[in-house]
């Protein structure tokens, strides 16, 4: 039986392949793009799989349990391809983490947002599974920039109009 910790690792290489292969079909002239004035461009939107793998590791290290997060995520580098790297290496360095845990570890309490100004307690593995599937979210954002920037949109769970199966 595979244990949980190795189901979440196996999801988190499977699911960042993905975001890998939508991120590099990205047009690097189109960084720019900003479908509406609330919406973040789509370099600063790239940039929040690095962020977000930050903001894990200061919560595995229940950095917000006296106080909660403050002030903005660090600004995205203005070349793609530093983009990439940074969240290649902030990837491989969250995955690290998990990777070297046991599981008692991933079993401790942190502390996260539970709600509009409401901290409260998880368990390490919910929190990666949390920041997991909230890297998903993103990367569906960003899958409708990339068509938007008439980008070639990979398959990502399936076929898509780019990369027909049949």
């Amino acid at each position: 039986m595979t244990s949980a910790k190795q189901q979440f690792l196996d999801a988190y290489d499977r699911e960042h392949s993905i975001t890998m292969r939508l991120l590099r079909a990205y047009p690097a002239d189109k960084l720019d793009l900003r479908p509406h004035a609330k919406l973040k461009t789509a370099r600063e939107l790239a940039w929040m799989f690095a962020a977000e793998c930050g903001l894990g590791t200061k919560v595995y290290h229940d950095e917000f349990a006296k106080s909660a997060p403050s002030g903005r995520p660090p600004e995205a580098p203005k070349n793609w391809n530093d983009v990439l790297s940074g969240i290649e290496k902030a990837t491989k360095d969250f995955r690290d983490l998990i990777s070297k845990a046991s599981e008692e570890d991933l079993t401790r309490k942190v502390h996260f947002f539970t709600g509009p100004k409401q901290m409260g307690e998880m368990a390490r593995l919910d929190f990666a599974w949390f920041l997991l599937t909230d890297q998903i979210h993103h990367r569906g954002q960003l899958s409708v920039y990339l068509r938007m920037a008439d980008g070639k949109v990979p398959s990502i769970y399936g076929p898509s109009a780019d990369e027909p199966w049949m």
